[in-house]
């Protein structure tokens, strides 16, 4: 297999890429955020507003209580009076009947104003506790609009980015691997391998491999860098599996070098080096979803 061109047409469209789907990321995680703080302050805010609608509304009936009893109180006199004036104008001499009937009068007017006055003063605190009520109601809907709008900003960044992260799947390829079998889809950049993760067909982790004398654990397998070209962009890697040594020789970048794992049963793992640098390779491990083993 030739080693992939390096001309600056494609590493410009690599880049570009990258650029655009890490940015859509952000964009979606920095969105979720933002929508997370407003929810919370709403919730704040709304616990606000049912604590002090509540006490106000306790010290409103306290008062009312204390207004009306008193009120309440002073018509029961009035109209213990006036039964008393009246009953007194029904035993009087006819001009002290006249007299107490005047006054019964007097009292029966009295107790009617008075009756008048507490019924004026509930239906004014009533609405007071209505127009509190609504004020909270409106305040509450605001709030709540306002959520939904960034609700809707981000479930159209989302749909943005989702439509991004398709559109760079689409783009990815499925070749033949070094064993000859047909790989997954190859990611050749760190965007693409983010779409891959996303999408979550395979198991994949993050390789960053120097050359050292010690293996480096990736997944349930281990690697050892032998030799880095980033000249020719080749290398050579020990793959340890299943106390099993292989080494893959001679590889190219982007290339998807294949071996098989219990685990893995008909499945082979796919170790896809992106960049080689001097001693050191970067790239991912794809795995099985779901790992069978062979019979």
């Amino acid at each position: 297999m030739s080693p992939i061109s390096s001309s600056s047409q494609p590493e410009h469209r690599s880049g570009l890429m990258t650029a655009l789907v890490a940015g859509a990321l952000i964009a979606l995680v920095a969105a979720n955020i933002y929508l997370y703080v407003q929810v919370d302050h709403v919730r704040t805010d709304m616990a606000k507003l049912h604590d002090s609608m509540m006490t106000e509304l306790s010290n409103l009936r306290d008062a009312s209580s204390v207004t009306t009893n008193s009120q309440m109180r002073h018509i029961e006199t009035l109209k213990e009076e006036l039964e008393s004036a009246r009953e007194q104008a029904r035993t009087a001499a006819s001009q002290g009947k006249a007299e107490a009937q005047a006054y019964a009068e007097k009292l029966a007017k009295q107790l009617e104003s008075e009756q008048k006055k507490v019924a004026q003063q509930m239906g004014t605190e009533i609405s007071g506790v209505k127009s509190d009520v609504k004020q909270v109601a409106s305040t509450a809907d605001a709030k709540i609009a306002g959520v939904s709008t960034d609700v809707g900003v981000v479930k159209n960044q989302a749909a943005a980015t989702q439509a991004e992260l398709e559109k760079t799947i689409s783009e990815l390829k499925s070749v033949k691997g070094d064993l000859g079998v047909q790989s997954g889809l190859v990611a050749t950049n760190g965007a693409e391998l983010a779409a891959l993760k996303l999408r979550g067909e395979r198991n994949y982790f993050d390789v960053k491999l120097p050359k050292t004398k010690q293996r480096q654990r990736v997944g349930d397998i281990t690697l050892l860098l032998k030799k880095a070209d980033p000249k020719h962009n080749r290398y050579t890697v020990e793959v340890m599996a299943d106390d099993k040594l292989t080494e893959k020789k001679d590889k190219n970048i982007n290339e998807p070098v294949q071996f098989y794992t219990a685990k893995g049963g008909h499945i082979p793992y796919e170790l896809v080096i992106n960049q080689v640098q001097k001693d050191m390779i970067v790239g991912y491990l794809a795995t099985p979803k779901e790992q069978v083993a062979r019979n």
